[in-house]
Formats: C-alpha cells, structure tokens, sequence
C-alpha cells in the first residue's frame, strides 16, 4: 500500500481522539502561550493551529464562530480574537515555533515546546469605578 494522498498524523487513535486531541493542545496552546509535548503532536498541532490564527486575524463574526468550535473553550477563543490575534498582524504565516528540548524519561519520546513566534504582552485589564 502506498502513502500517497494520506495527509496528517493518526497518533494510534480514532478520529473523534485525534480531533479531541488537536482541540486541547491548541486551547492549552492559546491560554499558557508556551506548551510541552511529543514532536509528531507539535508538529501536527502547527499545522491546525496555523488555520486557527489566520481565521481570528479576520475577526469578523464567520471566522469568530469558527474558531469557537475550533478551540475547546470560548474563553480561549474570545483570548485568541481579542488579544493575541491582533498582536499577530504583521506576520502572514509562520506564528508558531517548535523547538526540541529532552527526551521523556518513560518512554524515550522526543519532547518539544511549542511557542509563539512573537512576544505576546498581556492586555491591560480595565479597572471599573463604582
């Protein structure tokens, strides 16, 4: 049997898992800015996180809905359109890195960290006057 036409990464689970999983690692993703895990998984998560960012650079309503149901929660998916996706504009492709960092004690399984590329500031939180 042949590879050809056989995109992305089975990861030994079913589709809903995969997709549960990709989900997950991109909502950790957008909440801590900075994750640990497997390099097939980092490398697979640039991929769907890639599309994420590009849809909440958009910002309007169809995108926004889009990456609701993209991230697991709507709190990092208002976080990903508010805050960090307009950080983001000056960069076209390329908004997250994947470095290598030990090798897992159990296992023997490559670990890497995966970041955004850009500083990220924290948004300045608005105090209200009662």
């Amino acid at each position: 049997m042949h590879r050809h036409g056989y995109k992305g990464r089975k990861f030994s689970r079913e589709r809903d898992q995969r997709r549960a999983l990709l989900k997950g690692l991109a909502t950790s993703l957008v909440l801590h800015h900075k994750i640990e895990t497997t390099l097939p998984k980092a490398k697979e998560l640039v991929r769907y996180i890639e599309k994420i960012i590009t849809k909440a650079k958009k910002g309007d309503l169809h995108n926004r809905r889009q990456v609701i149901a993209a991230l697991s929660t709507q709190t990092a998916a208002f976080k990903l359109v508010d805050e960090i996706a307009p950080q983001l504009k000056g960069r076209t492709s390329g908004h997250v890195r994947v470095q290598r960092t030990r090798l897992r004690i159990g296992d023997g399984a490559q670990l890497a960290t995966i970041e955004f590329v850009d500083e990220l500031k924290a948004a300045p939180k608005e105090e209200v006057k009662a």
